[in-house]
């Protein structure tokens, strides 16, 4: 087995480990009920870790993880407001309009 990083909260951790389970590199999430420690152990030390079951799965496992951070935001302009809208959203943070279909 070996590490293969830190994952900022458990929600996070959980679904790199399925994404890579799901690739095909046995994942599991170790730490992941540390965070209530933080405070009596250092913050970086109360992190959840993703631990791969294969070390050789180590360096396709981390290009995969690099390519999931790589991945394009969708932007849009606001029809109503002309916001500008990055990420996911569909609905204008400002005045509440939902995205156009085209974009």
């Amino acid at each position: 087995m070996i590490r293969l990083t830190q994952a900022p909260n458990a929600a996070i951790a959980t679904v790199w480990a399925d994404l890579l389970t799901e690739a095909g590199y046995p994942a599991m999430v170790q730490r992941q009920f540390l965070g209530a420690a933080a405070g009596e152990l250092p913050p970086d030390q109360c992190l959840p870790e993703i631990w791969l079951r294969h070390d050789e799965h180590a360096a396709p496992a981390r290009a995969l993880l690099a390519a999931l951070e790589a991945l394009p935001q969708r932007r849009w302009t606001c029809p109503a407001c002309g916001e500008a809208i990055e990420g996911g959203f569909e609905q204008c943070w400002n005045c509440g309009a939902w995205m156009p279909r085209e974009a």
